[in-house]
């Protein structure tokens, strides 16, 4: 059994966006190690199903049916897990959702919606977790961000607004927390690169093309190094090769990267099939879905074959 095994046993982790994606992968890999688990989604009846397949691992999970852009909802998420587990030591802000396309063919109403959920529903978790965490001397707060935190990338300009906002929110409260003598209390930023997950379909999309990106990583990855941070926190966290790479280089060659993954995005949108627009799942969730992997790369190796 490996130390974090020992470590998450027994631990109540709260995982915002868990109904699919990394939200999903984490808290399975979290119940077989023995953690309590409060999920929290929009979609109560993938909740309740992904809760049912924690306590056929002999898990523990408590669902709760929460819209993050709405500050009460949170604030019903902190009082259930705490009436139900009297603790919390981890909250993992996995928010996320999508925009795609040119910034001015986007309606203004996408955008705002956006920002609503990635970043003031990422600000109330923190803030509600924050709580939680100063009342009872620690803990430790996930925020996912994404190499966009970092480097810019275009077609995606509100999201990777949000997403650098995010980074920029964790370091501020590692500061204060610093400053208020919380050395108990972590605040970690995990930065993927562009990862094969549900987020490509349900992001709204008026590109005009299916949603890609190139070389994207295998959603084990980021999973894993969520469930890692819940023991081994850092501030900022890019996962894998190419994340820490474009990290890197964006903090050498601010320009040319930025130019570099826009020519990239560009080149990968135009190999796409074409596809109608949506607004995905910003303003109503989707009712399927209840996957880690997003079956992109299947697409794309198709749409390449094609070409």
């Amino acid at each position: 059994m490996s130390p974090e095994h020992h470590e998450l046993a027994g631990k109540t982790i709260v995982i915002v966006g868990a109904s699919s994606g990394f939200g999903r992968g984490a808290a399975l890999a979290m119940a077989e190690q023995g953690a309590n688990l409060v999920l929290a989604a929009r979609r109560t009846n993938l909740l309740e199903s992904l809760g049912e397949e924690i306590e056929a691992l002999g898990g523990t999970a408590l669902a709760v049916s929460t819209d993050v852009s709405d500050p009460d909802a949170i604030i019903r998420l902190k009082h259930a897990a705490i009436e139900t587990f009297g603790t919390v030591d981890v909250w993992i802000n996995n928010v996320g959702v999508g925009a795609l396309g040119f910034f001015w063919d986007i309606p203004l109403a996408d955008h705002a919606r956006l920002i609503d959920v990635n970043l003031k529903g990422l600000l109330y978790g923190a803030h509600a977790a924050l709580q939680v965490f100063r009342e009872q001397g620690y803990g430790t707060l996930i925020n996912t961000g994404s190499i966009d935190s970092e480097v810019p990338l275009a077609y995606q300009a509100s999201y990777a607004a949000s997403k650098a906002a995010v980074l920029s929110l964790s370091r501020s409260l590692n500061e204060e927390l610093r400053l208020d003598r919380q050395a108990s209390i972590k605040v970690a930023t995990i930065m993927p690169w562009a990862v094969d997950t549900p987020w490509w379909t349900h992001a709204a999309n008026y590109t005009g093309h299916q949603p890609r990106m190139a070389a994207m990583d295998d959603p084990g990855l980021v999973v894993d190094a969520i469930v890692r941070a819940c023991t081994h926190p850092h501030e900022e966290i890019p996962v894998g090769p190419k994340a820490r790479a474009s990290d890197l280089l964006h903090h050498l060659f601010p320009d040319l990267t930025e130019r570099l993954s826009a020519d990239i995005a560009d080149r990968e949108i135009n190999k796409a099939w074409a596809a109608s627009t949506t607004t995905g799942s910003l303003h109503q969730p989707m009712v399927d879905s209840l996957l880690v992997d997003g079956g992109i790369r299947n697409r794309m190796k198709a749409e390449d074959d094609k070409s």
